[in-house]
């Protein structure tokens, strides 16, 4: 799997940064994190104990669509879909369309975080 980067940097840090790229100020840097949180708790968050169950699940045993994760997850479909679509942004997954159902794949299972002081 994967390795993603994080940064940790505040949200008026990470305006300032964007805009300077968009200006031509400021070039990425090889290695640098791709994905911001705006702190430890936000990351935390979706990152949580549920989160990670539910990403061993889809790596582990591979559905083939979100029912069969709603089942072998134990969790409502609600709550797949607003997790998933939450880790799709960051990511850490990606939703793939077949036919009229769709199939979570893991795309990061390892995270390098790296704080901005």
């Amino acid at each position: 799997m994967n390795k993603i980067k994080i940064g940790i940097m505040t949200r008026e840090d990470h305006q300032k940064r964007v805009l300077a790229i968009v200006a031509g100020d400021y070039i990425r840097q090889r290695g640098e994190p791709k994905v911001f949180f705006n702190s430890m708790k936000s990351l935390s968050e979706v990152v949580s104990g549920n989160n990670r169950q539910l990403l061993k699940i889809i790596a582990e045993q591979a559905p083939e669509t979100m029912a069969a994760l709603t089942t072998l997850s134990d969790r409502k479909p609600s709550n797949i879909s607003r997790t998933l679509k939450t880790l799709e942004r960051y990511g850490i997954v990606e939703i793939q369309q077949h036919n009229r159902s769709k199939r979570p794949i893991v795309k990061a299972t390892e995270f390098d975080i790296q704080l901005s002081m």
